[in-house]
């Protein structure tokens, strides 16, 4: 699966701003064919492969430097073992940052099944990944991104559709581009990558577009469990003339991203992180812990509170005691501290929030021990909850923000379910984005509850 770079994080935030209400159509998932030198797009855009795309015109590497100009074939598309970007073989991953000075949160998962792509009069089959991004705890963008791997072992993005959210509903599609429609198909990892090595991720000038330049190679950085070897660096080049640098490491793909204060890093990967075995006990008490807590609060009961978070807190202190991978022990620290100040404030709306980021990052922590598949139903619920906590604080764009993230995890789980419980699902999501577009928040909370129950039978 994807992991996205902050810049196009960020550029596409401040897009989202200028463009509130602004909605495309989604575009079909195959397009038509398309030779490196095609004519212009329908839109007008170029889709020449060889252009400098930046808005300038100017800043990237000479043409002879590029690795990318080769037509790649596809014998095996959706076999994408290449060690730096095994999108194949990664199930899903989670991302910790700060985008703004803001909490940034993204989470990459391989769906089910495959697709098809026309590219060059041809079809290629091609891998779904989901990207959806979270600042400041709310869905800030959701984009379908397609991979496969060349017979050479280099991975190619073929196209993405892009949903960005203001305000917790879809505001802009822009950014959304299709190999053979818009452009060629884009090399996002090279075969066997060395210094010098020049290609482009996304190459659609006016839609997309970014270069990179490979700065170093078998380089060592500090993983989720310890030290990871034969990692690249590499130099990246955007639309707008502004780079950064980005850190790929094998069994991971893409490891780290930061430019202007901004910072996304991986901090969970499965199954690269998979530890087995049982949930520990303590993770176990947290987990559940922050459940109760928030029940508890809910109906305003500080005495059964206070007791859980006791426990909470004894469970918590063997959880960090344990070692977890860095980023979300850092991110529990912190949400169990904003929990403690909440719980001495006795406010409901601060102490179920706080609740509920805890127990976002204790499932971060089971995603080591469960099927990927079980903690997706398990964040399903967590955002039914949340849902509730936004719908009693008459928070509407919260609400739709909610329901629009239920809508996505559904697809990330839904294969799991028999026939007959998709459909019941179904049902019960289409009833509960039926209560939050009518503005009924009571009756949004109401049938987030009874999703939540479904699921648990």
């Amino acid at each position: 699966m994807e992991l996205r770079t902050n810049a196009t994080t960020r550029r596409r935030l401040s897009r989202a701003g200028l463009l509130v209400g602004v909605l495309a159509a989604v575009f079909a998932l195959a397009g038509c064919g398309s030779s490196r030198h095609s004519a212009p797009a329908p839109s007008g855009r170029p889709t020449a492969t060889t252009e400098c795309g930046t808005n300038s015109g100017r800043g990237c590497a000479p043409t002879r430097q590029r690795v990318d100009l080769a037509t790649p074939s596809f014998s095996h598309p959706t076999e994408i073992t290449n060690p730096l970007f095994p999108i194949s073989r990664l199930r899903t991953t989670v991302l910790l940052g700060h985008v703004g000075g803001k909490p940034f949160r993204t989470e990459t998962t391989l769906l089910p099944g495959t697709r098809t792509v026309t590219w060059r009069g041809r079809p290629v089959r091609v891998l779904l990944s989901q990207y959806l991004a979270y600042l400041d705890g709310r869905i800030t963008e959701v984009a379908l991104d397609r991979y496969a791997q060349a017979d050479d072992g280099s991975v190619w993005y073929l196209g993405e559709d892009v949903f960005d959210y203001e305000n917790g509903s879809v505001s802009a599609t822009e950014g959304t581009w299709l190999a053979g429609r818009e452009g060629p198909a884009a090399m996002i990892m090279s075969a066997h990558p060395k210094v010098g090595h020049v290609y482009r991720p996304e190459n659609a000038p006016g839609i997309v577009f970014e270069e990179v330049k490979v700065k170093s190679v078998g380089t060592t950085v500090d993983g989720p469990r310890g030290p990871v070897h034969g990692a690249i660096v590499a130099h990246e080049l955007h639309a707008d003339g502004t780079t950064e640098d980005k850190v790929f490491a094998p069994g991971y793909g893409e490891f780290r991203t930061a430019g202007g204060g901004d910072l996304e890093a991986l901090a969970l990967a499965v199954p690269t992180d998979v530890v087995g075995g049982s949930v520990p006990p303590a993770l176990y008490k947290l987990t559940i812990g922050a459940m109760a807590l928030l029940e508890s609060a809910r109906i305003r009961d500080w005495e059964k509170a206070a007791a859980i978070h006791r426990h909470l807190t004894a469970a918590a202190s063997s959880v960090l005691a344990g070692g977890p991978p860095p980023l979300i022990k850092a991110r529990l620290h912190g949400t169990l501290g904003a929990l403690a100040k909440a719980m001495k404030s006795r406010k409901t709306a601060r102490v179920t929030q706080a609740a509920i980021d805890v127990w976002q990052s204790a499932l971060d922590l089971e995603l080591r021990y469960l099927p990927v598949s079980e903690i997706n139903r398990r964040r399903f619920e967590l955002w039914t909850q949340q849902l509730r906590v936004h719908a009693a604080a008459k928070n509407l764009g919260g609400v739709t923000g909610d329901v629009a993230v239920l809508e996505w995890i559904r697809d990330r789980f839904a294969d799991t379910l028999d026939p007959a419980q998709r459909r019941e699902l179904d049902l019960r999501l289409r009833d509960l984005r039926a209560a939050a577009d009518a503005r009924n928040l009571p009756a949004a909370a109401d049938h987030a509850a009874r999703l939540a129950s479904f699921l648990r039978v």
